[in-house]
Parts: structure tokens; C-alpha cells; sequence
């Protein structure tokens, strides 16, 4: 099986910045995608101003997803947003061949660029995770987010390795799940034109960006697209105290969508919302009863802090 892709000729890069969604992938009952569902979900964050979305990442249920569903998924977010937002497609896979597969599929389904994880459950080596990476780099025209979440993935991309990977290829940015300042900071200081830094990470998103990061991809803004928006445009414009101040109050909102694995919170808040229905694919099952009152009285913040959103005009918060 091949390895690798024609070479192509490196596109201009796509500006990363402010708040993107990782956006949840709604089922119906019986299983199948939930198209139209879907769709609303992308109008909610288009009327907003997201800066841009995620498809068929982790909080999409990427591992639960085939390779013919991941493409209708990307094909028909790029169909339905018509340019009005980026499409961000989750390329992540185990072994450097399946993720140059999906790179493939993103690719020719339209996506403006695709996010990394670092293969899980296989652990590589730091070596082995930049070989990895500059294959992908080398073969693809998409530009590259690097993706580090070693909770789920069993590896940690360090920065020494990361900086490795800046400026080679279609490499673009990286985006940073463990919440520790240090970490950020050592990636703050690989940060370039070219090379965007993101936080995965919703609780410490404000701490980053007030820290120099580009913005963060979120599992927030599914639920409050246009306040967590105002928030991070409080952090990226430096205005601390307000980011802080705003910040806390969405604190309720952070420890819900952590009640159980992501994305279990967030797809029962979203139908709480009345937005999408509750079913995730098995092992994932819906939020466990005790739970959901948390989630429900988190629900009722999410639409005090949307309602206190002025409105925006057509075509005046897109990215």
C-alpha cells in the first residue's frame, strides 16, 4: 500500500485564530447520520462568527465514524457553509497510511485544512511521531494542525518535537490539549507567521490566549457559539480582567462538558437545546442519569449567556 502522495504545490495558509468548533456529529435514532441536523448546527455557527469548524474530529466521534460517512460529513459541510465559514477536517488515524487515506478524502471533499491527532493507542516515539507527521506534511496540500491530547491518544508531542515540524511542509499550526502554562508557553515561543499555536483545552483557553496563543478549538461553542466568541475576543484583544470576569461564569459550563467522556456531555446538553438528538455510537452511551441535572442547570446558563448577545447583522460576524 503506498505511503505517500504526489507532492504538491503548497497552497497559501488558512488563518487560524479566534474560536473554532469542534462540532459534534448528530445521529439519528436508528444510527445513520442526522444530515439536517447537522446543517443546523453549521448555520448556528456561521450566525455567530466561529472563526471556522472541525469535522469528524474527536468530538465528532471520528473513531466511530467509516470512511464513506467522514466524507459525506466534510462533503456536505462545505456544501451547506458555502464558504461562509473553513472547514477543519479531523485526519487523525493510528498509522501514518489510514491518515494519508483521509487526508486524501478531505482533500478532494473540499476541506480548507485538516487536524492531526497523534496516532493513538499504538504510543510512538518522538522520532516516529515526526516521521509520521512529515510524511503527511510532504504529501498533502492541506495545511497541517498538529494535534496533542495525551489523555486519549497514550503519547505526548513535546514541544522539542513540535518545533521540529515548524515551517516543514504543509505544517500550520498546532493545537495543545494538556493545561499546564509551561506547556504553553514553550509552544508560544515556536509560534510564527505560519504557525499558529491553539488551545485545546476550554478551561485554560482564556489563560492562553491572554498568553499569546491564536485562539482555541472548542467543545464550548457548540453550545454558546456567540458568547464564547465575545470571549475569546475579550482574551485575543488583551482585555484580561473582562476575559476573566466572563470567563468565570462560563466555569459551570466547563465542569458539565466534563461530566463524563467528550462528547457524552456535549450531545446531551445540545439536546436539551433542542438542537440534536441525544444517541452517540456504541461504546459511548447517553449521560448517565445522576449526572444530568449538573447538565441541565449548565443548559439554562448557555441560554442566559446567548440572549445577552446583541444580534448581528448579515454576513457581519463571519469569519
Amino acid at each position: 500500500m503506498p505511503t505517500s502522495l504526489p507532492s504538491p504545490a503548497f497552497p497559501s495558509r488558512v488563518r487560524l485564530h479566534g474560536s473554532l468548533c469542534a462540532i459534534v456529529t448528530p445521529f439519528h435514532a436508528d444510527g445513520a447520520l442526522d444530515l439536517p441536523a447537522f446543517g443546523r448546527l453549521l448555520d448556528l455557527q456561521a450566525a455567530a462568527g466561529t472563526r471556522g469548524v472541525v469535522v469528524g474530529g474527536s468530538t465528532g466521534e471520528s473513531a466511530a465514524l467509516d470512511e464513506g460517512e467522514f466524507r459525506a460529513l466534510v462533503e456536505f459541510a462545505v456544501a451547506h457553509l458555502r464558504g461562509r465559514l473553513p472547514v477543519m477536517a479531523g485526519c487523525g488515524a493510528a498509522a501514518t497510511h489510514k491518515a494519508l487515506r483521509l487526508l486524501r478524502v478531505a482533500e478532494s471533499a473540499g476541506a480548507q485544512s485538516a487536524l492531526v491527532v497523534a496516532p493513538y493507542y499504538v504510543r510512538p516515539t518522538q522520532e516516529g511521531l515526526v516521521r509520521h507527521y512529515l510524511a503527511l506534511a510532504d504529501a498533502t496540500a492541506l495545511p497541517l494542525v498538529l494535534y496533542n491530547v495525551p489523555a486519549r491518544t497514550g503519547c505526548d508531542l513535546l514541544p522539542d518535537t513540535a518545533a521540529r515540524l515548524v515551517g516543514r511542509g504543509s505544517v500550520a499550526g498546532i493545537k495543545e490539549a494538556r493545561h499546564e502554562p509551561e506547556r504553553m508557553r514553550a509552544l508560544l515561543a515556536l509560534r510564527q507567521p505560519g504557525f499558529a499555536v491553539l488551545s485545546g483545552d476550554d478551561p485554560t483557553c482564556v489563560r492562553a490566549m491572554l498568553a499569546g496563543a491564536d485562539g482555541v478549538i472548542s467543545v464550548a461553542a457548540n453550545l454558546c457559539p456567540a458568547s464564547f466568541l465575545a470571549l475569546t475576543e475579550l482574551a485575543l484583544d488583551g482585555r484580561a480582567e473582562e476575559a476573566q470576569a466572563v470567563d468565570l461564569r462560563f466555569a459551570p459550563i466547563y465542569r458539565a462538558l466534563s461530566l463524563e467522556s467528550n462528547p457524552i456531555p456535549a450531545k446531551w446538553m445540545l439536546h436539551c437545546l433542542g438542537l440534536c438528538g441525544p444517541g452517540l455510537r456504541l461504546p459511548l452511551a447517553e449521560l448517565s442519569e445522576p449526572l444530568r441535572a449538573e447538565a441541565e442547570a449548565a443548559v439554562a446558563l448557555v441560554r442566559a449567556l446567548e440572549a445577552a448577545q446583541p444580534a448581528a447583522a448579515p454576513g457581519t460576524r463571519a469569519a
